[in-house]
């Protein structure tokens, strides 16, 4: 995935109300379940049917280090699908999300300002119209770097800006070398 969608889905999870089973043979059993047959899950993780079936029956309870990484994103991407939709839908709509990032920021302004790029330690509180948009953009698949054009729209308007209060001329906001990125719903 990418740095950006990596901490959006990063937020979504904090809002489970259980966690997500940790051990392989339970997590198999989830994704056999969710999935509806071992062949489905075999190819998924690009591993034998049989292998699967050994998880499932605990005949094999430590995967290799690239498996077991895959499994849990697996059961991480399908863990709570109402919980999920539930905590994008608020942030869409009435709570908006928060963005912790330090990066290296700057804009493009007038002439006689300036405007030169510098690392920035920012935690801004975005409105639900960019919490939507970036939602609707990681669902469509947007690359990371349509993700990263979203959130620096979000901080012009939030943060450069002040919403409308100041630096209306304001025309672009570079925000390029994330060091640190997390996200908060």
């Amino acid at each position: 995935m990418s740095l950006i969608g990596d901490g959006l889905e990063k937020a979504v999870q904090k809002a489970f109300t259980r966690p997500a089973p940790k051990n392989a043979g339970p997590q198999m059993r989830y994704l056999v379940k969710q999935l509806g047959g071992t062949k489905a899950v075999a190819q998924m993780l690009r591993v034998s049917q049989r292998t699967v079936e050994r998880y499932v029956k605990d005949q094999i309870k430590k995967p290799r280090p690239d498996l077991a990484a895959r499994i849990d994103r697996e059961v991480k991407a399908r863990w709570q699908p109402q919980i999920r939709a539930r905590a994008k839908a608020k942030a869409a709509s009435t709570g908006g999300i928060v963005i912790d990032t330090r990066a290296r920021m700057g804009y493009a302004a007038p002439i006689g300002s300036t405007d030169q790029d510098r690392i920035r330690h920012l935690t801004v509180a975005l409105p639900p119209i960019y919490a939507a948009r970036l939602f609707e953009a990681q669902e469509a698949g947007a690359s990371d770097a349509r993700l990263q054009e979203i959130a620096a729209e979000a901080l012009k308007e939030v943060y450069f800006q002040d919403g409308g209060r100041r630096a209306g001329s304001l025309d672009e906001v570079r925000f390029t070398d994330i060091e640190h990125l997390e996200f908060d719903l």
